[in-house]
């Protein structure tokens, strides 16, 4: 089961953390963020890119403050990178995960 966890700002969106297996098959693992008004809509955001069988139970694997200002940064408020952490690994746009342009 995939962990992942929220954090509330201040201005009352969130932060939504995910580790899910890669959608390619590949093996391996990746962490996901998305930024939203809610947590129903930031898990509507990532269903629409067709990450069908996502859900957020429980609040294990919370962002950490890095990965809220890496979020909050980027114009599309949705980023992935590979899991666990690799320290000289980079936030990459969604689009690199899903092979979209």
């Amino acid at each position: 089961m995939p962990g992942g966890g929220f954090v509330r700002l201040p201005g009352g969106s969130v932060v939504v953390a995910l580790t899910l297996p890669r959608p390619s098959g590949d093996g391996g693992n990746v962490r996901v963020l998305v930024h939203a008004a809610n947590r129903a809509r930031a898990l509507t955001r990532l269903r629409n890119l067709g990450m069908r069988a996502v859900y957020l139970r429980g609040n294990a694997e919370p962002p950490t403050p890095d990965e809220v200002t890496a979020v909050l940064h980027h114009p599309d408020g949705l980023l992935w990178r590979g899991a666990p952490d690799a320290a000289q690994e980079l936030w990459h746009p969604i689009r690199a995960l899903l092979g979209t342009s």
